[in-house]
């Protein structure tokens, strides 16, 4: 994999290059289109780890790219799991990858083969263009004789189990917030906790996105961010905060912040380049040290899922959770976080009036 810089707008992609240090042609192409279509540097990258992963498979087997079946897809996926080298199995049921990974792997490579089979490209045993009719039998998928939209199958996939969202306690929260040193670092961890946004959200957030007197913060995608963050969503979402975030952002403007001339609310104040905005590398040091020094393993996307299932136990609309954690879709929140245990079941039977207050579980 290489990293790249786009001419003219020096927006940031990837690429896969071969044993001479050449680009991958049909990869390259399809990686370019990802970035025209302005998906996430991120997406991009991740794409293009399943495609490598993908082109040395078909390497080490001798099977040209454009001529794969449905049966070396399958082996595929057993490379990806087989446990790696050095790991000694113990268990029949051990290995290297967990199903989601094989899973985002194998989004990957149909999503490279549907782009290749538009272009003309032959593929053995019909890998991707297939679709389920409505009798159960499998027509192409450009074969549209059924009604409705026509609806794409993956000829493969690993059954993911479900596990409930990894969320913090609010003493483990308070815990997080109190161990920071810096007023940014608190105001960081405040506002993941109080708002449920994304890193990226937070690290987007310019000055101008802070609206003190309505007490509101708007999160505004945007494809420019200098430290590469990214908002995930398609359109402006304005979320209300309470006036204890705000006083915590006057409070970091005022001792911390200074005379800095810089859009960006969160900023390098000590390490370099000084001045300029925070990047994802210097928020996961924070994270390690945060770890080492109150002993909770954590990651920053559990303050969502935390913000998230706090929620919904306390009986707000499913409606409202999606549009402040700026879903696309209610369907997307309902699918991560409508699992909750008996517990949160019984608290919210009693909450409708169905159990008696004293079913309630503690």
């Amino acid at each position: 994999m290489q990293r790249l810089v786009m001419p003219g707008d020096g927006g940031r992609s990837w690429t896969v290059v071969d044993d001479e240090g050449l680009p991958v042609e049909p990869v390259e192409s399809y990686l370019a289109y990802l970035s025209a279509i302005e998906r996430s540097p991120n997406t991009v990258r991740a794409y293009a780890s399943s495609l490598k992963f993908w082109f040395e498979f078909c390497a080490r087997r001798g099977v040209a790219w454009d001529r794969a079946g449905v049966e070396d897809v399958a082996r595929f996926v057993a490379d990806l799991r087989a446990p790696a080298e050095n790991v000694i199995v113990l268990e029949a049921s051990a290995s290297r990858r967990a199903p989601a990974t094989v899973n985002r792997h194998l989004g990957a490579l149909f999503g490279f083969y549907d782009y290749q089979a538009r272009d003309g490209v032959g593929l053995a045993g019909g890998l991707v263009a297939w679709r389920r009719s409505g009798r159960g039998g499998f027509k192409p998928f450009l074969h549209h004789v059924t009604k409705g939209r026509p609806v794409r199958t993956r000829p493969i996939s690993l059954r993911v189990a479900h596990h409930l969202p990894a969320t913090l306690s609010a003493e483990q929260i308070g815990a997080l917030v109190a161990a920071c040193d810096r007023l940014r670092d608190r105001l960081l961890l405040a506002v993941l906790a109080e708002t449920g946004m994304r890193v990226g959200q937070a690290l987007g957030l310019r000055h101008a996105d802070i609206a003190s007197p309505a007490r509101e913060i708007r999160i505004v995608p945007r494809t420019d961010n200098a430290n590469d963050a990214r908002a995930k969503c398609h359109s402006v979402h304005t979320i209300p905060v309470t006036a204890g975030l705000i006083r915590l952002y006057s409070e970091y403007l005022f001792v911390e912040y200074g005379d800095f001339d810089c859009d960006y609310v969160f900023v390098n104040l000590w390490g370099r380049p000084v001045g300029h905005p925070l990047r994802y590398q210097a928020v996961a040091g924070l994270v390690a040290r945060l770890r080492v020094r109150t002993g909770i393993d954590f990651h920053l996307h559990m303050f969502r899922h935390s913000h998230a299932t706090d929620l919904i136990r306390q009986g707000v609309p499913i409606e409202l959770v999606s549009k402040r954690l700026t879903h696309a879709s209610v369907v997307t929140t309902s699918q991560i976080y409508l699992h909750l245990s008996a517990a949160d079941v019984a608290a919210g039977l009693v909450r409708a009036g169905v159990w008696p207050a004293s079913e309630a579980r503690p």
